[in-house]
């Protein structure tokens, strides 16, 4: 079965006690056992939910992963995948990873006796780059917000060949476009508060791997830390991935006519989309991933007021986040990596010149009238002065 039938098929209506074509939400906290000598699957809702445990088995299939694990947010995603390390571990992180997860690894990793590095290039990384005490490899690709793409298969052979991990957020593509597990990670994660969901009213994130040893792990870390889903949002990301396909190919189709026309626009200093950074990147996503998405990021010439810019948007909002419907715009500096000091975004190129955009499902052509006569006032206004 194709993705885009499993998405809407993938937990089958047969597999509840009424045949319900949409699986009901179990709010109980608490389950009646038979007796002292027969317990059954669920006793307690932090270890376990008939409808989290839907959500995650759907996941599981759409990631070709055989265990699957749902979190109350990215972020606890990400935590419980970070507490996979132990004390004198050290992480290598993509220097453009979002700022919560750079957040996590600057503040709370010393605690811990962790440490961590941030790569400039994870496709220059060669296995002797890789020191005793690194234990794991964590990449974002595209990554966040400079879209830098980094060569997962390859990464995989370069961990391996010392026995380390390969943990993969693929929050900007999804398994839709790309399919970490199978390009050899071993740990795949996101914010499906973002494409997953794709409606900007539900905070969750998820987990899958193929290997029994770290699924124990999670399982555990999930019960243990409790930074579970609810069985309301299992059930509401269970409702948004059902039309993930058709969003993402609407995204993607109006992303494409946006890079097309700012491609040419001498308001825009810089354009950033997954490849766009070199012929080696171009060719690595196109053989890793079917699409590149639908987030970009802009600079614009200095001839253009970027304040103006923003403010003249009237179809691209203001705001944090990405992958709803919704266009939205944002500047990463001072919205979503302000944990980057100063001297570290100037360093990486997240700077106050930087737009992140990610693009909505609206129609493609009111996008582009948008974008058009919001770039006219910013010039046409700067002349008047």
């Amino acid at each position: 079965m194709k993705i885009d039938s499993l998405i809407v098929k993938g937990i089958d209506a047969k597999d509840n006690p009424d045949h319900a074509v949409v699986p009901p939400i179990y709010l109980a906290t608490t389950y009646v056992q038979e007796d002292l000598h027969d317990f059954q699957s669920y006793a307690y809702a932090r270890g376990g939910n008939p409808t989290r445990n839907n959500l995650e088995h759907l996941f599981s299939k759409i990631e070709q992963a055989d265990y699957a694990y749902a979190f109350a947010s990215g972020m606890a995603a990400v935590s419980a995948v970070f507490s996979l390390l132990h004390s004198g571990d050290k992480v290598l992180l993509n220097n453009n990873v979002y700022g919560g997860t750079y957040r996590y690894a600057s503040n709370l990793f010393r605690d811990r006796g962790i440490n961590y590095e941030l790569v400039h290039d994870f496709n220059d990384l060669t296995a002797e780059d890789l020191d005793d005490d690194v234990a794991a490899l964590y990449v974002e690709t595209p990554s966040n917000p400079l879209l830098r793409v980094a060569d997962i298969q390859r990464l995989a052979a370069v961990a391996h060949q010392k026995g380390k991990l390969l943990i993969v957020d693929n929050t900007f593509l999804t398994a839709y476009y790309q399919n970490p597990l199978a390009l050899g990670a071993d740990v795949v994660l996101y914010s499906a508060t973002k494409y997953l969901s794709g409606h900007a009213d539900v905070l969750a994130g998820l987990v899958a791997t193929n290997q029994e040893s770290i699924a124990v792990k999670l399982k555990f870390l999930q019960n243990t830390l409790g930074g579970i889903l609810s069985p309301t949002d299992s059930y509401a990301l269970i409702r948004g991935i059902k039309t993930l396909s058709v969003r993402l190919d609407r995204q993607e189709e109006n992303t494409d006519r946006i890079i097309k026309f700012f491609s040419t626009h001498p308001g825009i200093e810089h354009l950033y989309y997954p490849g766009s950074f070199s012929r080696e990147e171009k060719a690595i996503q196109e053989r890793q991933a079917s699409g590149h998405g639908s987030v970009i990021s802009i600079r614009l010439t200095p001839e253009y007021d970027q304040d103006r810019f923003v403010a003249a948007l009237s179809l691209f909002d203001l705001a944090v986040s990405l992958g709803g419907v919704e266009s939205l715009i944002c500047q990463p500096a001072t919205m979503t990596h302000e944990s980057f000091d100063a001297a570290l975004q100037q360093k990486i190129g997240i700077t106050k010149g930087l737009l992140r955009l990610a693009i909505g499902i609206e129609n493609g052509e009111d996008l582009l009238e948008d974008l058009t006569q919001a770039l006219d006032k910013a010039k046409q206004k700067k002349h008047l002065e």
